[in-house]
Order: C-alpha cells, then structure tokens, then sequence
C-alpha cells in the first residue's frame, strides 16, 4: 500500500512511540530498541536474565550466548501498524578452544512504499524507507557463575533522500546461580554515536539505556519469572500531560483513584514476565508479560484496557522451534511476531 511522505513521518513517529515517548524525537535509530523475537515480543518487550539456547536473546543481552546456542538460526518477523514490519535474523556459533561463543544478526525496521508529492499534492514519484543494524558479538565465562559479552553494532537508516549511519556497541554481565536457578543480569545498551547525520550539523544521540535484571525459576514448578528495571540511567521518565486524568475504566466504573507521581513513575520503570517450562524436555512453553510504562505511554484517556500487556507460547516439532508473541499496544492495534529456529549442527 502505498503512502504519503507526510505518513511516513507519522509511523516513524508512532513506532518510537510504542516503545517508550519519553525517549521520542531525542535519539536516531529508535527502532534498536524492538524485541528481537516473539519470545521477547510475548515477555513485555524486553528479556535480559536468561541462558539457554535461544540466540535471539544475544541481541537484548550478548552475555546471554553460551555453548547452548552453538549452530543455533533463527527468522524473526513482527507485524506492525499497516504494512510497517520488523524482524531480526540470527545465528551463533562456539568455539570450545577459545571458550567463546560468538553471533551474528541482522536487525531491520521496514516502512514500506511510499509516493513522493509536492506542496500541492502532485505525484511526483516513490520511495522505500527502511532501517538496518548489523550485530556482532561474544561471551565468554569469566568466572565459574559468571559471563561476560559485549556486541559491535553498525546502523544505517535511509528515510527517502535522508540517510545516517552509527556505530555502537552493548555491554553486559550475567551471574548464575544454578543451585539456586537465579539469574541476574547487567547491561549496557547502545553505546555510541551517529557516524554520518541526515543533515548537516544535525547529530543526534543514539538511545542509551541501562537495564539490570533479575530471574528466578521455581524449584517445584516448571516456572520462571522476571523482573527487569529499565533507564538506570535516569529517574524521571513521566511526561506532563494534562490530560492524563483517568475516570472511567474500560467497562465503566467510576475511578476513585489518585494519582501518585512517585509510585507511577517507579512502576514505568519496570517489565514483569513469567513463562512456563512444560513438558520433559520443556517443548513447550507459555509466556505472559506486562510492561508499564508502555501501557501509560499508550493507553486511551478514561478508558481501561489491556494496553502494555502481551502474551504468547511456542513449541518444539523435531529439529524446529516455532514461536508466538502478541502485543497489545492501545484498544485499535498491537504486534504479532512470529519466530522459527533451527540448529544447523544437527
């Protein structure tokens, strides 16, 4: 479907604004900050503290690769806002001598065809607009429980005749304590700078942010839960909106509530997600995640809905994995990803 160049500076804006406005229209390249994965996508968006054999998960956090992912692939693809789609492509490989595991992926944000008009409308031809990051990275053990990783990141953003480059990079700690199946982690997310401006003596910051994390899996119940704190970085990530007064739920009671400045802004800061582990060899999983601050950023005044919630499962046939995320972003709309992996070793 083919579109505007006044829409696609409104989607380009609208995909920021899924992930967080307190960081929209500060930083280029915006679209770093997607899940990589329907795993993700069902988990609330972020998922920093796991190690297993999932390389998808190297992206959010390069500490996460270990021996498990070794010939790991995996095709990501997120379904947006009209013909807006995103996904990520993957693949890890260990090297036993060395005692690192390294990974590679491509990362990509396409808005789709556009139509180029002048002040009065006229056609005056088409253009794409798309986003790219090409990753590399690895991990090593440095101590018995724990592991360390860092990834090398090259963006390129092309928007019509506008175009920018960068470069960044993550940096990332895990300790895992099996006894305990406790799992906290430490990350450093683009790290870096514009190389090329999509104008003159334009340069913009890339989104920097710190996460910390933590995960525990219950001893007797196949389940793990989470809980990760965003923007260590910075406290304050309300926004003044006087409009923001919320009245009425989704089904129509009244809503007493006051609002309490200091306890919402410390709830924004946070993701919970659970997944259950069922079956022998834990083919097949069922995950549930809730993201505040995406719901505050997203929500419809005087209406309650399930806005920063998202949900999934995936499951496991012979050599392939094939994963599910929905979420839900405001009443209209929300993401669908899809993921398959594979390992090429076997």
């Amino acid at each position: 479907m083919k579109k505007t160049l006044t829409n696609l500076l409104i989607f380009t804006g609208l995909t920021t604004a899924l992930q967080a406005q307190i960081v929209g229209g500060n930083s280029s390249f915006e679209f770093l900050g997607l899940p990589a994965s329907a795993r993700i996508t069902a988990l609330g968006g972020h998922q920093i503290t796991v190690q297993d054999d999932d390389v998808n998960l190297a992206l959010s956090n390069p500490a996460s690769l270990n021996p498990l992912m070794h010939g790991q692939a995996s095709f990501n693809h997120n379904f947006m806002v009209s013909d807006i789609g995103s996904g990520y492509a993957s693949y890890a490989h260990h090297l036993p001598k060395a005692n690192f595991t390294l990974h590679g992926g491509i990362q990509y944000l396409s808005y789709g065809d556009f139509q180029a008009t002048d002040q009065l409308g006229n056609i005056t031809g088409d253009f794409k607009a798309a986003e790219y990051a090409f990753t590399v990275g690895a991990a090593r053990k440095l101590y018995e429980r724990v592991t360390v990783g860092a990834n090398l990141r090259f963006i390129t953003s092309q928007l019509e005749n506008y175009t920018a480059n960068g470069l960044a990079t993550d940096l990332a700690a895990i300790f895992h304590d099996t006894s305990k199946q406790l799992n906290i982690a430490l990350v450093f997310k683009n790290i870096g700078a514009q190389l090329d401006t999509y104008t003159d003596e334009n340069r913009e910051p890339l989104p920097y942010e710190a996460q910390i994390g933590i995960s525990k899996r219950l001893r007797h119940l196949p389940f793990r839960m989470t809980a990760i704190y965003r923007y260590l970085n910075r406290w304050n990530i309300r926004y003044d909106d006087p409009d923001s007064e919320e009245d009425t739920f989704f089904f129509g009671e009244e809503n007493t509530e006051t609002e309490r400045p200091f306890l919402d802004n410390l709830g924004r800061h946070f993701v919970f997600s659970g997944e259950f582990l069922l079956g022998k060899k834990e083919n097949f999983r069922l995950r549930l995640g809730y993201n505040h601050l995406l719901r505050k950023e997203t929500e419809i005044r005087n209406l309650r809905s399930l806005s920063g919630f998202a949900f999934g499962f995936g499951f496991k046939v012979k050599w392939f994995r094939v994963d599910f995320g929905r979420a839900v972003q405001h009443l209209g709309a929300g993401n669908t990803h899809f993921t398959i992996s594979t390992n090429f070793k076997k």
